[in-house]
């Protein structure tokens, strides 16, 4: 399979494809490029308890996903937020399905109880994926985000496992 955890040299593909999403989308709230020295410091503070896959083709990273805290409070450690990104030329293919089935059994092996998707209103793509992993919209926050001249909805989906 060609998922797996990530490693270090996995961070600059990573950043080339969270970058365009910064630069070119709303799916992100972030407004400037990560650097690689940013996004190493993401990747080891999460996984010092949870997952951070990546999907491998041909030597090509083409996706990755991964789980994180939702909230710092210690009642919250059954509880992750999970997000999933493709290289914008691999979306529509499955990848991202398979990433987060991978994700998803990681977690319910690590004993997380509630998983939870904070996606930027619309996002379609976003939240059927979601809802194909049985994932339902608990929450519309309205004009929460501000970018590229607009405001922005934010929604999040959750599911138990």
């Amino acid at each position: 399979m060609p998922v797996r955890t990530c490693v270090p040299a996995d961070i600059p593909p990573l950043c080339g494809i969270y970058n365009h999403y910064i630069a070119h989308t709303t799916i992100t709230f972030e407004e400037s490029p990560v650097s690689v020295t940013e996004m190493q410091k993401r990747v080891e503070t999460t996984m010092q308890l949870f997952p951070w896959l990546v999907f491998e083709e041909n030597e090509k990273i083409l996706g990755y996903a991964y789980a994180g805290k939702w909230k710092d409070r210690s009642a919250y450690k059954h509880t992750a937020e999970i997000t999933v990104y493709l290289h914008p030329e691999h979306c529509g293919k499955g990848i991202g399905g398979i990433l987060y089935s991978t994700l998803i059994e990681q977690l319910a092996n690590k004993n997380i109880h509630a998983l939870l998707a904070c996606i930027a209103i619309p996002n379609v793509a976003s939240e059927k994926i979601h809802e194909q992993f049985g994932f339902r919209q608990v929450a519309h926050f309205r004009e929460v985000g501000f970018k590229f001249g607009r405001w922005l909805d934010v929604g999040y989906w959750q599911k138990n496992l």
